[in-house]
């Protein structure tokens, strides 16, 4: 074991993570091709729930070999769905983690079923870790200079599952020049250096205003984390 928490998902955890371990965990997913096969949908997040439990790259392999052996799934469309969502869950742990360990910032406790994820000078955001997003139609210069078309945008594409809301976001975009963006998600020292600058002084009213649905405004922010 790493020695990061392994609680529940529905509860933030009571001890701090240990970001190293979960550095060096998540690079274990790294030699492995990026695909999905299918949009994430609650029927296969159910089928997966055990990530959120398990801390270690040697025994999410074990697990998931046991699983789909024991339901008969389709090996690889499985595989790669399961150790996405481990990479992701993972990935924004430690990111919560780092947001949360700033002045004027508090983890919610009950994160899913209240619907936001930490509570900044007092105001609830939810956090979303998004790679560059080829659907949005514009380039990485584009999206920099227009910050609320990518945002709206970023909304209006969510998953519509058990998650899908529009309230305050703060988001963490990643972009590699090379093109592998969802790989700066294993680079937690990055991401803390990107969120801690980024967040130094700065307040819920100097966020993004989006208009998502009639009479109400929501407040959303991008993180940017580049190489």
């Amino acid at each position: 074991m790493v020695g990061f928490d392994t609680s529940c998902y529905n509860s933030y955890p009571l001890m701090a993570y240990d970001l190293e371990a979960i550095e060096t965990e998540l690079k274990k997913r790294l030699p492995y091709k990026n695909k999905w096969f299918r949009k994430q949908n609650d029927h296969w997040d159910d089928e997966t729930k055990f990530i959120y439990k398990i801390n270690t790259w040697d025994e999410l392999i074990a697990q998931i070999a046991a699983t789909w052996k024991a339901n008969d799934f389709e090996k690889e469309p499985y595989f790669y769905y399961a150790i996405n969502r481990w990479y992701n869950f993972w990935s924004a742990q430690a990111i919560e983690q780092i947001i949360t360990d700033m002045p004027g910032l508090a983890a919610n406790p009950n994160p899913v079923q209240d619907h936001y994820d930490f509570k900044w000078l007092g105001e609830p955001f939810d956090h979303k870790t998004s790679v560059f997003p080829k659907g949005f139609g514009y380039d990485y210069a584009f999206a920099k200079a227009h910050p609320v078309q990518l945002i709206t945008w970023f909304y209006n594409e969510q998953s519509k599952g058990q998650r899908y809301h529009l309230n305050n976001r703060l988001f963490v975009v990643v972009y590699d020049k090379n093109g592998d963006h969802y790989k700066l998600k294993s680079e937690i020292k990055l991401l803390r250096e990107a969120i801690e600058t980024h967040m130094k002084d700065r307040t819920p009213g100097q966020t993004y205003t989006v208009n998502l649905e009639t009479g109400k405004e929501t407040k959303a922010d991008i993180i940017w984390v580049t190489r």
